[in-house]
């Protein structure tokens, strides 16, 4: 193919060339307006970049090339953070490209070790070892995990099921090291080559017809479910919390909801990410409370809602654990806030609440604070909202239906969609459905709230659990346990949205098992590193007299 060959040559000879057309396809391959379709560009996107890695070069001029890609990759798809806070989105797009090299670097040692092939052989296992080990960690921005490129190709990712998102992103990778080899290898190379990535595409597809088929709707009355309504208020983020109009907003809300009830009827209403932007727990709010357990009363519908929490602490006891805590002057005494939902249930018993667990960093917690809290002077609030305390404990929800009886549910707080395991643990704990609050506003008319529409469906299907994702100014949605959305709000507008959402029980492969992919991969990462230097020594020992 002396064509392809010469073309090969032409693209690789430029210097930087290659890294650019790489960062291009990853970025464009991601999830953004419903009308944009790219994700198959991921299958080869690395192909450019590592085809330029054949010939020798020092390693700060790697580091330049890798850079150079990650960089223009995080920036197409990532641009849009900075509506919400521009030096944040630019620390967001540095840092993300930054950490995103690290795989390339260790293929880069790999390679001079052992060589181009071998390297090549170690890149899915070291990519995905580090995409797992970096979301371990409080400075991680998970989003641009390379899986999610796939989010929307529901026919074609059926078996997060049972290897996650994880395995997504090495199949991905796999396939761009085949592209690699059947560009430069020999005729042999390439039949045998096309042949696996010829299976590599039709293997997940088959099972996909399998999963899609065997889960067909059952009849009338063949499974649970529990009719759930969704509240979008269309509120501006920046004016719910620039200016004091409590009031306006509940009374929004209450609205909205007597409506959908009264149509409706409903056995669980959802209100988004922080719907009560006050700390209406607090004593200083028992008038509040008081009116919204009065409309409970009036539906008679149990009310998942987000809210600002307060806790405080007795003036001579240490703050929890994690959380360094605020000081209230005023009171003489420490407290610590958080961003929080609570369902609450028609008449007078306590609320059951779930604190965020994992924070956008500096956006919502500067990390490592607990440990140094100089550090939370960094915070880039968001129209006054302060730094929030971490939550602790991955909390379920219960509930009775009248015609399920008991029902427990999982919330998931708007950037936590992002992270696997997590969301693992509400099911494993009883979760027989997932229910997502969010509020995507800060963001505008960018492809942002798309994207994170997007990834959710891999949390339903690695789950196999229905979602009910309620956001302030969309998309609010319903998806079903294959991630396909199966009805939605669209996005700044006023309305409500209901349906019956499936109860499950069933747990998963993946559920049972979200980190042995990941912690495979890093054990056998850590086996072709030290294998490749090995391999170098032996060689150094044979050349000598």
């Amino acid at each position: 193919m002396p064509s392809l060959s010469s073309a090969v040559d032409r693209l690789t000879g430029s210097r930087y060339a290659p890294s650019l057309l790489s960062g291009l396809l990853l970025g464009i391959s991601f999830p953004s307006y419903p009308f944009i379709r790219l994700e198959l560009l991921a299958w080869i996107a690395l192909v450019p970049m590592l085809l330029a890695f054949r010939s020798e070069m020092r390693p700060a001029e790697f580091f330049r090339r890798t850079w150079l890609s990650m960089l223009l990759f995080c920036s197409i798809a990532l641009w849009w953070v900075s509506l919400a806070t521009f030096p944040g989105g630019v620390m967001t797009i540095l840092w993300q490209s930054l950490s995103m090299i690290v795989p390339l670097l260790f293929f880069y040692a790999i390679r001079r070790q052992a060589g181009y092939r071998f390297a090549l052989f170690s890149l899915p296992f070291i990519w995905v070892a580090w995409e797992w080990a970096y979301m371990q960690q409080d400075l991680s921005l998970g989003w641009l995990t390379l899986g999610n490129s796939q989010a929307n190709l529901s026919a074609m990712i059926q078996y997060a099921d049972v290897a996650g998102v994880w395995g997504v992103s090495f199949w991905l990778v796999s396939f761009n090291v085949l592209a690699v080899l059947a560009i430069t290898g020999s005729r042999q190379d390439r039949v045998r080559v096309a042949v696996v990535m010829a299976l590599m595409i039709a293997a997940p597809l088959f099972y996909g017809v399998v999963i899609f088929q065997g889960g067909s709707p059952l009849p009338p009355g063949g499974q649970q479910q529990l009719r759930v309504t969704l509240v979008q208020p269309d509120i501006d983020p920046h004016e719910k919390w620039g200016r004091n109009n409590n009031s306006s907003i509940m009374e929004r809300y209450r609205r909205l909801t007597t409506r959908a009830v009264r149509q409706e009827r409903p056995e669980l209403i959802l209100w988004p990410e922080t719907a009560i932007p006050f700390y209406i727990l607090d004593v200083p709010y028992a008038d509040e409370l008081a009116s919204l357990r009065q409309s409970l009363r009036l539906w008679n519908t149990p009310l998942l809602t987000g809210f600002s929490d307060i806790v405080r602490y007795p003036a001579a006891a240490p703050t929890s654990a994690g959380n360094p805590g605020k000081y209230d002057s005023m009171r003489m005494q420490p407290f610590e806030t958080y961003n929080a939902s609570m369902l609450l249930m028609p008449g007078s018993g306590a609320p059951q609440i779930y604190r965020k667990m994992r924070l956008v960093p500096f956006a919502e917690r500067v990390p490592y604070v607990d440990y140094l809290p100089w550090l939370g002077t960094f915070n880039l609030s968001l129209a006054g909202i302060s730094s929030w305390g971490k939550g602790s404990e991955s909390s379920v929800m219960e509930l009775r239906s009248s015609r399920n009886g008991r029902v427990v549910t999982a919330n998931i707080i708007c950037y936590e969609s992002i992270f696997p395991g997590l969301v693992t643990e509400f099911v494993r704990k009883g979760a027989r459905f997932l229910t997502l609050v969010t509020n995507d506003g800060w963001y505008a008319m960018s492809y942002g709230p798309y994207q994170h529409l997007a990834i959710a469906r891999f949390r339903c299907i690695e789950n196999r659990r229905a979602m009910a994702r309620c956001a302030n100014t969309g998309i609010t949605a319903f998806i079903d346990k294959f991630g396909r959305i199966s009805a939605e709000i669209p996005w700044w507008q006023e309305g409500t949205l209901t349906a019956e959402v499936p109860l499950e029980s069933h747990l998963t492969f993946y559920t049972r098992n979200p980190d042995l992919l990941p912690k495979a991969a890093s054990v056998i990462s850590m086996l072709l590193f030290a294998g490749a230097f090995l391999k170098r020594g032996k060689k150094a020992t044979a050349r000598r007299p």
